[in-house]
């Protein structure tokens, strides 16, 4: 019972540690501050954005960490790393420390290199602290909770997406005044949270394999988890402070809701008394929303392992059904791949075969037209709104982006828990999932000077950009493997800093071509104002998108089989 008991504590720091470190989604809170501070442009305040989301290309460095240090360690090099990256930018911003050369001949060479050597580096630190602290929390989850792990995730990293509203909320009642607090608090809370989850990590129990009861209690817990951080996300959405004493007190609501989790343990305590009186009065297995029993998860991992497909007699066959695995002495690459085409689910990849398959880059082009545009949008959202003279709606549009990315990453588990009552591809809920985003940049196009449609836009964006990043994973275990999944994902990740480059530079180049030289706090900064400045951003993100969703389809039209023949095999060996 007490091991049961710190599992879910470690549950509950995973949750801490996701909701306090997506500290990048808060950048364009203080972008116009910075921007004005150092005297760029538009296309050098890029750079810095580009610098944060470069951090994931180097996040396998976590990985490596891991095997020579422990996990608590890696947590608190993150939470350093952090410390040092926002912390020395929240000493610039606030005039602490100066960089005299920001003063004089911005564009000249050498000024630039300097720049990108120290202001682009303190960025480049705190994004690769991002990627550390979710490797520890990818850690905890697949440890301990081996037998609801997609569950644990998915749970988890929907917390990630909830960062910047609980930041706005937490600037909002400390000073409102001065987004260089933004900057601060991405320095020290982290560090916090770290040494708040510091015992139930240093405390976590040994490995305890479940009955099927015992799973299906652990599954019954996530669903309430689940409608607790429904809870949380609507409260972050639709409550928004009048006054300091109003953002305090709902500033302690929020840390309530992320505190509550923890009468879980309490809970477990009287689940006999709770099992004999209520739940036994309840079949999941009638419901519409059912979860995945204990064998039906075994029966997973079984499908996607080359080994088990194998020994299970669940080699696809050239005539298109199941073959006995009986006088085979290994499994034949043909048989999973079919003129460059999967056809089973779970196939191992090494990096140089990634790189040669079509499907992989079909997976690349959709994630980089779809989510990382979605991210790059957000961090211009300080700009979207000064050019369209809505600055003072630029808190509550980050709040709004990030809430929705949130509900985003939480409805990404859903095909897990409708699968036996409606079974789509997980690509083709990718593409589904694309729709919103050309949606809301035709609309940020055409009504993109009314604050109401600017809301619109955000809330479809985030939603998407959301769900994507939170499948992404599974998806690419599922089809590449999920042995290589560490390794494959950040391969696919690599998009984000280069379409944070790419999308961010040309918006950047728009904006400053339409944009006038205004007097700022070390000299001339450039402003732009008006629609000019991002429609054509708009009209290209929109057209960019279409692209994704276009490559997406193709991606669900050439895996369906592979999901249809392993949903077949599965129900199957359940009737067996």
């Amino acid at each position: 019972m007490a091991a049961q008991s710190r599992k879910w504590m470690i549950l509950v720091a995973t949750i801490w540690i996701q909701a306090f470190t997506g500290t990048n989604f808060d950048f364009s809170a203080y972008s116009s501050e910075l921007k004005a501070v150092l005297g760029i442009s538009q296309v050098q305040l890029n750079y810095l954005a580009t610098a944060s989301d470069l951090g994931k290309a180097v996040g396998w460095s976590s990985g490596v960490a891991l095997m020579w240090m422990p996990l608590w360690a890696v947590m608190f090099a993150a939470a350093a790393m952090g410390f040092v990256g926002y912390g020395a930018q929240w000493l610039v911003i606030s005039n602490v420390i100066t960089l005299p050369y920001f003063v004089h001949h911005l564009m000249q060479w050498h000024c630039i290199i300097k720049f990108l050597l120290q202001i682009f580096l303190l960025c480049l630190l705190a994004g690769c602290s991002i990627c550390w602290f979710n490797t520890v929390c990818f850690v905890l989850c697949i440890k301990n909770f081996p037998s609801a792990m997609p569950l644990a995730l998915s749970l988890t990293v929907s917390f990630n997406g909830v960062s910047a509203a609980l930041y706005n909320l937490a600037v909002k009642s400390l000073s409102p005044s001065s987004s260089a607090v933004y900057l601060l608090l991405n320095a020290l809370i982290p560090l916090v949270t770290s040494l708040m989850a510091l015992i139930p990590i240093l405390c976590q129990p040994p490995l305890d394999l479940l009955d099927p009861d015992g799973v299906k209690r652990d599954h019954f817990t996530f669903l309430k988890l689940n409608m607790l951080a429904v809870v949380t996300g609507l409260y972050l959405l639709f409550l928004h402070p009048s006054d300091l004493f109003t953002a305090r007190l709902l500033w302690c609501g929020a840390i309530f809701l992320l505190i509550l989790p923890l009468g879980i343990p309490g809970i477990l305590y009287a689940r006999e008394w709770f099992h004999t009186t209520v739940y036994s009065s309840f079949q999941l297995d009638g419901s519409g929303f059912i979860l995945v029993d204990a064998e039906d998860l075994e029966l997973h991992k079984q499908l996607l392992s080359r080994a088990s497909s194998v020994e299970n007699g669940l080699t696809y066959s050239g005539n298109g059904g199941a073959s006995s695995a009986h006088g085979m002495s290994g499994l034949d690459r043909c048989a999973v791949i079919t003129k460059d085409q999967l056809v089973m689910l779970g196939h191992e990849h090494t990096a140089g075969e990634l790189v040669r398959r079509f499907d992989f880059w079909l997976y690349f082009v959709a994630y980089f037209c779809g989510g990382t545009i979605g991210l790059v949008y957000s961090n211009n959202l300080g700009q979207i709104a000064q050019s369209l003279g809505h600055s003072s709606v630029t808190p509550e549009l980050i709040t709004i982006y990030s809430s929705f990315s949130f509900f985003g990453r939480l409805l990404s588990a859903t095909p897990d828990y409708i699968r036996r009552k409606v079974y789509f591809a997980r690509t083709g809920w990718l593409a589904i999932a694309l729709l919103p985003t050309p949606t809301a940049f035709l609309i940020l196009s055409l009504f993109g000077d009314r604050a109401f449609m600017i809301r619109v836009g955000t809330a479809m964006i985030g939603l998407s950009s959301g769900f994507i990043f939170a499948a992404a994973v599974s998806i690419t275990s599922e089809l590449f493997g999920a042995n290589g999944m560490g390794v494959n994902h950040n391969i696919l990740i690599t998009n984000i800093p280069i379409g944070s480059l790419v999308y961010g530079f040309l918006a950047a180049a728009v904006y400053d071509m339409n944009a006038t030289a205004v007097l700022g706090l070390v000299g001339e900064t450039l402003v732009c104002m008006g629609r000019k400045c991002y429609f054509l951003t708009f009209v290209g993100w929109g057209c960019i998108s279409l692209v994704g969703l276009a490559s997406c389809v193709i991606l669900f039209l050439r895996t369906k089989p592979a999901y249809h023949r392993f949903e077949t095999n599965r129900r199957s060996m359940i009737l067996s």
